[in-house]
């Protein structure tokens, strides 16, 4: 079971997601270049939005995306609590290497921690930002809190402020990387909603077969202009205001800043497809062809709540100059067990901007109604939109236009079964 969004979002005058130059995101489409939102970008922002429908306002762990979680999320906290940080760090660094890499870490760096000759924030911040849920860290913060008991019972040199010497913290460090990878993996696995729910939506890359890879149950599409890109070089200047009163002071007058920056108008068109078994499956661990016998009442209300965000939430460049804020003119929802399909073909020919809203409905409804006469149609549907719809209500065959609120409830009800 598949759901699939699509939605028609108009922004002027913004700068919503730039590249490492600073200008706006674009792709070549159709023999156009349209401006464009990245799918990294766009996630961001759902899932960090604080407001009503936030992902977060549910009683569900989070997603921590960092190089220091485990300095920050195992180190400190256990630290706090009283643990030496010498067998903190090193038992941290064990339980690092043993998830991101499935090795055993060297001795080397574990007996540089315990010896205070290397620092462990540094020592413990990874090459790229991972990802683990709250569970886990929970978890990992008992395990090591447990394996330090256990070096500190068997060594008390490292609780009474002596100097071991090199056998003892040899065989300390040993103890300290000495983590059952069977029982690492099956107890990671048997945690709820481990990975949390940011990994358990967008996914979790893993190169360990202990720490469990998450498949991304919501797949997100890079947004673009239906129409050819509509950008202006915005000229600016900053006033240096104390030039501007007291001129005799510095022999000046003018801005005390002057540059440009790229802004941009556009409809863009969005595409998100939920891979319903898949998200069921992440959010309650079950496998993947059990979700109908599962509780599926999270999965429905995280879609009910995405269809919120979706709609709703802008990505947030430049706020306080461009206020980036627009709500979708249009949201046509998908719900059935066939292959999903993009209606981004719609605007490969790039619709014209005299009037764009009327011109992208006449495309859209147009390329449904060939995929329909071509394919069948294989989805049940529903369609909030404002402007001229009678066209496109026919064309998408749908009884009639309603509300985002509806289409989220509904969307939530396709998944738990309701009405």
């Amino acid at each position: 079971m598949f759901i699939q969004l699509h939605a028609l979002t108009s922004y002027p005058g913004t700068l919503l997601n730039r590249d490492d130059a600073g200008f706006a995101k674009t792709l070549p489409f159709g023999g156009t270049t349209r401006t464009r939102v990245s799918s990294q970008c766009l996630k961001y922002h759902w899932r960090n939005f604080q407001g009503e429908h936030a992902l977060y306002d549910m009683d569900v762990p989070r997603s921590l995306r960092s190089r220091e979680t485990f300095y920050r999320r195992l180190v400190k906290p256990l630290v706090e609590d009283g643990h030496p940080e010498p067998l903190v760090a090193a038992a941290a660094l064990a339980l690092q290497e043993r998830l991101l890499s499935d090795d055993r870490v060297n001795l080397s760096p574990l007996k540089n921690l315990l010896k205070e000759e290397s620092d462990p924030r540094e020592t413990l911040e990874t090459n790229q930002v991972t990802i683990f849920g709250a569970p886990e860290m929970r978890y990992l913060r008992d395990l090591a809190a447990d394996k330090v008991a256990e070096v500190t019972e068997e060594f008390p040199a490292f609780l009474n402020g002596e100097t071991p010497d090199s056998g003892t913290l040899s065989d300390a460090a040993k103890v300290l990387r000495d983590f059952s990878k069977r029982d690492l993996r099956k107890n990671l696995k048997g945690l709820e909603l481990a990975s949390g729910l940011d990994a358990a939506m967008f996914g979790r890359m893993a190169t360990s077969d202990v720490l469990a890879r998450g498949d991304a149950a919501v797949h997100v599409a890079h947004a673009f202009t239906t129409h050819a890109q509509e950008s202006e070089s915005d000229y600016f200047s900053a006033v240096d205001e104390l030039r501007r009163d007291e001129p005799e002071e510095s022999g000046e007058l003018g801005a005390g800043h002057i540059n440009t920056q790229d802004l941009t108008s556009g409809l863009f068109y969005s595409y998100v497809v939920i891979d319903v078994p898949l998200l069921v499956s992440n959010l309650e661990g079950v496998g993947r062809i059990e979700w109908q016998d599962a509780d599926r009442t999270l999965a429905g209300e995280v879609a009910r709540r995405f269809v919120h965000l979706m709609t709703t939430v802008s990505p947030g460049a430049k706020l306080g100059s461009t206020a980036p804020y627009s709500y979708a003119q249009c949201l046509f929802a998908e719900t059935g067990t066939a292959q999903p399909r993009t209606l981004a073909n719609a605007f490969q020919s790039p619709a014209r901007t005299d009037n764009v809203l009327a011109n992208s409905y006449e495309k859209l409804g147009r390329y449904v109604d060939e995929i329909d006469q071509m394919y069948g149609v294989q989805t049940d549907r529903r369609l909030a939109a404002m402007g001229p719809t009678e066209a496109l209500v026919e064309r998408l065959k749908v009884d009639g236009t309603t509300s985002v609120p509806e289409i989220a409830t509904w969307t939530a009800n396709q998944i738990q079964g309701g009405a």
